[in-house]
């Protein structure tokens, strides 16, 4: 419908491009795609900065028929050589660097630099800026997003054309975009969050987007008054609280603030509020599904959920052991079924097969409970679990009496070897003051813990590690305390 609109679509610090530009933009790197004998299903693997230039790519490889495969623009040489190996892409879209760095000398690429100049950006001036979309299945392969390989070799998630239609859809609906929003986007855009979610919704609902490179806090601040939505990962949030600009004026024109990819505390959720006025709403999604559930527009959103299914969705929770159903309050295996729901892991039929049950829910991995009035709360990684002398240690419970202490940043638990308990709690924390804090937390959560669940040793650190999407990595923790009871 905006394919002809003059309307400004997306505002950059230094461009603007109206939706016309911008489709016209996409279909000359479609026709470049073509005759550059790129068919229907081919991979195109792209390893670049943020640019709308790279959203073009991503739209234009979806309209030329081809499968669009963005990475991390910090992944290694190694890891890139990994994604060519298996993807087998026809085409590889980086900067010289990168290219000049992969072992597969064979593979096609084309280089655009990170000041957007190069032989890329010179070969799509020439084409025409008129493009025949070509016809795709619902169920084709519309995309591969590799997962962050935290239990091995990164697996190839392939999203289908329906699995990204219907969630934007759906999240279209119950968020309420229209028009006249104006999106605030500094997420990175080779993951789900920042394309699949923001952009695809931005352009199916016509909304604007002022589009930052990256989060910077000052930026930020000073783009809020200019927007209508967020959609951050709980570290920008943490980081907007630490602004004096931040209040209840500053964001008199934002209507909904949107948070996921991580879960966000309680504390940061309740601050924030006291602060804006806005109650943050959380969403649980991830790579093999797009978006699961999310806290109502409307209705209550409910620090420390992540709110209801979405329309179509099936969400369920059973016992790891032997997946039976389990009722309220109970925890579980986090399993979807819906739309959603991605066709498999390229290549891997075995990790495919053992990722969905019986009757076709995708075990997520994720432990978590319905509540009574039906909110479901994510508890942690299955993966997580911690099982010291028997008994299973959820490290989410004692994450949340930790984080309880005003002096307590932010706290990550987790089961280490142990010789009498198989494995030990322990607590890495985040601190502001250190000073008897020890004491203080061991004293405050002395009647609130079984003896089991309290934490064998406490350690101070000055940040915990994260991902790009600001996700604790606690297989990396769990790395370097491996040998602490040794």
């Amino acid at each position: 419908n905006f394919e002809k609109s003059e309307k400004i679509f997306i505002q950059t610090e230094n461009s603007q491009y109206s939706f016309k530009e911008f489709n016209q933009l996409c279909n000359k790197i479609a026709n470049f795609l073509l005759v550059s004998k790129i068919k229907a299903n081919d991979r195109v693997l792209v390893k670049l900065e943020k640019s709308v230039i790279c959203l073009a790519i991503y739209i234009a490889t979806i309209r030329a028929g081809c499968i669009y495969i963005p990475v991390n623009t910090s992944y290694t040489p190694p890891e890139i050589d990994y994604f060519i190996e298996n993807s087998q892409p026809s085409l590889f879209i980086a900067n010289y660097e990168s290219i000049k760095n992969i072992s597969n000398k064979n593979i096609k690429t084309a280089q655009l630099e990170n000041d957007l100049s190069g032989p890329f950006l010179e070969k799509i001036k020439s084409q025409k800026n008129i493009f025949e979309p070509i016809k795709r299945d619902k169920d084709d392969i519309a995309s591969i997003l590799y997962t962050s390989g935290t239990t091995g070799r990164s697996k190839g998630a392939m999203l289908t054309h329906n699995n990204l239609v219907s969630n934007t859809k759906s999240l279209f609906k119950i968020w309420k975009f229209s028009d006249n929003d104006i999106l605030l986007h500094a997420l990175p855009i080779y993951h789900i969050h920042g394309l699949f979610v923001a952009f695809n919704i931005c352009l199916f609902s016509g909304a604007k987007i002022n589009f930052l490179e990256k989060f910077e806090l000052e930026t930020v601040i000073e783009k809020l008054p200019k927007s209508t939505v967020m959609m951050g990962v709980p570290t920008y949030y943490t980081r907007m609280l630490q602004s004096q600009n931040l209040n209840h004026s500053l964001t008199k024109n934002i209507r909904l603030f949107i948070s996921g990819s991580a879960p966000l505390l309680s504390e940061t959720h309740k601050e924030f509020e006291s602060k804006t006025g806005h109650k943050i709403l959380e969403r649980y999604g991830m790579t093999e599904t797009n978006m699961n559930t999310s806290n109502p527009y409307d209705g209550e959103r409910k620090a420390g959920t992540v709110g209801f299914p979405l329309p179509g969705i099936n969400v369920r929770i059973t016992n790891p052991k032997n997946g039976e159903k389990l009722g309220v309050d109970k925890i579980g295996m986090i399993e979807i079924k819906g739309g959603n729901v991605f066709s498999g892991y390229w290549k891997m039929k075995k990790q495919t097969n053992s990722s969905f049950t019986k009757d076709g829910f995708f075990v997520t991995g994720d432990l978590g409970k319905f509540s009574s009035d039906g909110y479901l709360s994510i508890i942690g990684r299955d993966k997580d679990l911690i099982i010291s002398g028997g008994l299973n240690v959820y490290p989410k419970e004692v994450e949340l009496l930790l984080d309880q202490n005003p002096n307590v940043k932010e706290s990550a638990v987790i089961g280490v070897p142990h010789r009498d308990f198989g494995e030990a709690v322990v607590a890495i924390i985040v601190a502001d003051n250190k000073k008897n804090l020890e004491i203080e937390i061991t004293s405050s959560i002395k009647n609130k813990l079984a003896n089991f669940k309290k934490p064998k040793k406490i350690i101070f650190i000055s940040e915990l590690p994260r991902n790009a999407m600001g996700k604790v990595q606690k297989q990396k923790l769990r790395n370097i305390y491996n040998n602490l009871f040794d």
